[in-house]
């Protein structure tokens, strides 16, 4: 049993590790933005007031992911371990996360933090392409569609999101840069952070991510 947290900057590929964590050793990835989605689509109680909140374009307070956190986390396929993408992404969700794990008898076992240069990052995130009919992602570069600016599946034109464009992706660092480092030092006081290179391809990092955590005997 092992419980993870996932830092990183936005393109760091975290996500895609997460997956293939899953894939190999059956640790399901808890993502608190997919948690909030299926709250709403529940169209529970929560669910309406977690909608109405996102429409007036607040963020939703911490003290009701943490509920749905809660109740996520008690579920059977989290019983062996768990990784979480996407929270905390402050101190205080970093508090706010250990007193429910506290509460709970859990803890984190292991805070990985994925860095890649900049210049890395925004390779990879600007490259984006996205259909705008069905959805399918691609990349000028890594995974180029046969005919340019066309999706292979279904023949749509292919566009740039707003948020894959450099000022609106530095924006984010921004932020990122500001918030997330003291999540980054609450975890090294704790002595509970590694540090993972992410600037090479996912078949490479991955390997990296098993060996440290063999190395500790969580898998």
């Amino acid at each position: 049993m092992v419980n993870l947290v996932f830092i990183g900057k936005q393109g760091v590929g975290k996500g895609t590790y997460a997956q293939m964590l899953f894939a190999e050793h059956a640790i399901p990835q808890i993502s608190t933005g997919e948690l909030l989605r299926n709250e709403i689509k529940s169209g529970s109680a929560l669910g309406k007031k977690v909608s109405e909140i996102i429409k007036t374009g607040n963020l939703v307070p911490d003290a009701i992911v943490a509920e749905m956190l809660e109740k996520r986390l008690q579920q059977k396929d989290a019983q062996h371990g768990f990784i979480l993408d996407g929270f905390p992404r402050n101190l205080a969700q970093a508090k706010t996360l250990d007193e429910l794990l506290k509460k709970i008898s859990l803890k984190i076992d292991l805070a990985m933090n994925f860095v890649a240069a900049d210049k890395i990052l925004l390779q990879r995130l600007t490259g984006r392409r996205q259909c705008r009919k069905c959805g399918t992602i691609f990349h000028i570069q890594n995974i180029k569609p046969k005919l340019e600016g066309i999706c292979d599946k279904c023949g749509s034109e292919l566009y740039q999101r707003d948020d894959d464009k450099e000022d609106a992706i530095r924006k984010r660092w921004e932020l990122y840069e500001k918030e997330t480092k003291p999540v980054i030092d609450f975890y090294k006081k704790q002595k509970k952070l590694v540090e993972i290179n992410a600037s090479k391809e996912a078949k490479e990092i991955y390997p990296e991510i098993v060996k440290t955590l063999k190395s500790k005997k969580m898998i």
